[in-house]
């Protein structure tokens, strides 16, 4: 990782994949990650650890199933939430977004176990900024 300071909106803007994150910096053996999402993700569980998400731009809902039923947590821009490891979840942002997750290195966007994967996800570790 760069010791130099990252730009946010330089960084989103330099790729247009959607469900596709760049890691921007590390924190100890975590990846900071930004994604431009837009429609749905899929359901899918991170069974050893919480998912943190930021929304920079754009609305981000995320559908949960929990033991007291399904809800959805809807999270304007400035928002934060964390899913906790083992709550199956489906991220999905209708009019598109753009986010901030904070997870462990090598944490899959499609999680431990998972629907079948659409085309327009991409299920991968991270990728890194050009």
């Amino acid at each position: 990782m760069t010791s130099e300071p990252v730009s946010l909106a330089r960084a989103l803007a330099s790729f247009d994949d959607l469900w596709s994150p760049r890691i921007v910096t590390a924190v100890n053996d975590y990846d900071v990650r930004v994604a431009k999402v837009e429609g749905e993700h899929l359901w899918h569980v991170h069974d050893h650890t919480d998912e943190f998400f930021l929304v920079l731009e754009g609305e981000l809902r995320i559908a949960l199933r929990e033991p007291a039923g399904e809800r959805t947590v809807v999270l304007p821009k400035g928002s934060v939430f964390t899913v906790p490891r083992g709550t199956e979840h489906k991220p999905a942002a209708p009019a598109g977004a753009s986010i901030l997750l904070f997870e462990p290195t090598g944490t899959s966007t499609v999680g431990d176990r998972h629907d079948d994967i659409p085309d327009h996800v991409d299920a991968t570790t991270g990728h890194s900024l050009s």
